[in-house]
């Protein structure tokens, strides 16, 4: 049963839009979804190869703005950054890693912080390249329905899902979870620990470079302020892996539903106003608290209550 759940729940989203959804609901779902690819993609880097990155605004924002800037200077179709974003963030990726992979621990942490807020403001200063802080929009969108997006972010979230567990149970995967557990004895095996930790950069800038791409082309919009921003996109990637479960593949997924659910649920309350990221915080540190490896990673403990009751009930 369990090694058929991705199916089961494939096949069960698969079914949404034929079940009369609101256009609200879809939307939740989506962002559920591109959620779920950031937090994979920052999980390879950070759950499996132990590099902590609070920088993934710049990939996620580098992806958005390859779709924006293609349909922007050469008039073409801002799906075609999904592709071109792989090639920029590659680059990209290769780049970052051969300055700031040398670094271990909070210095890697902090360069990374310093490469989103250089996008940042480069993206806000070359107003003739970016257009500034007065964005990229898309006069035309491909289609008003929300089905087609919906399909299509589902697409790339289970081709993430696949990706990653075939690179977790690759040699490639071992490599990572060496280095995370004791750089220096993997190197000591002969392991080229700056290669392979440049290996998983690229892999998880390249995914949250495609869930950049696809936002773009689904939002119609983007500035430098709703993609590049720390608090909204670099560290609430942390919190949806923290959240759902570092190093587990269920965890980013399950941290993404808990985070989008959540935030609206809470939002929705009324008199609230702003206090609801108050509150939001609370809670999510309180399920960090409490269930420090996740909520994937601590899925025994958290229905042990429920298993010693029905053991004495029965």
């Amino acid at each position: 049963m369990k090694k058929f759940l991705p199916l089961i729940i494939l096949a069960i989203l698969c079914t949404l839009p034929f079940i009369g959804l609101s256009t609200y609901a879809m939307h939740i779902f989506i962002l559920v979804l591109i959620w779920s690819i950031i937090g994979m993609g920052w999980n390879i880097l950070g759950g499996y190869t132990g590099q902590v990155s609070f920088g993934h605004a710049a990939f996620f924002g580098m992806g958005a703005y390859a779709a924006g800037l293609l349909y922007q200077h050469l008039g073409i179709s801002a799906w075609w950054g999904l592709p071109v974003c792989v090639l920029i963030l590659t680059a990209l990726s290769l780049v970052v890693g051969y300055i700031c992979l040398r670094l271990r621990g909070a210095y890697f942490a902090l360069a990374t912080l310093a490469l989103g807020e250089i996008c940042r403001v480069a993206a806000e200063n070359l107003v003739d390249f970016t257009k500034g802080n007065m964005g990229i929009m898309l006069r035309e969108r491909t289609w008003v329905d929300k089905t087609w997006y919906f399909y299509i972010i589902l697409l790339l979230a289970a081709g993430t899902y696949i990706l990653i567990k075939m690179v977790m149970e690759s040699k490639l995967g071992y490599y990572f979870v060496a280095i995370r557990e004791d750089q220096d004895a993997a190197e000591s095996l002969g392991i080229n620990t700056t290669f392979y930790k440049t290996i998983s950069l690229c892999i998880s800038g390249v995914l949250t470079g495609i869930a950049g791409a696809y936002y773009m082309n689904y939002m119609g919009y983007i500035d430098p302020s709703t993609v590049f921003p720390l608090s909204e996109v670099s560290i609430a990637t942390v919190v949806v892996v923290m959240v759902g479960g570092a190093a587990t593949y269920w965890g980013p997924i399950v941290g993404a539903v808990i985070m989008v659910f959540l935030a609206e649920e809470i939002r929705s309350i009324p008199f609230i106003g702003a206090a609801h990221q108050t509150i939001f915080g609370i809670i999510l540190i309180l399920i960090v608290m409490f269930l420090p490896n996740g909520i994937v990673g601590d899925f025994r403990k958290l229905i042990k209550p429920f298993k010693g009751k029905k053991g004495a009930s029965s």
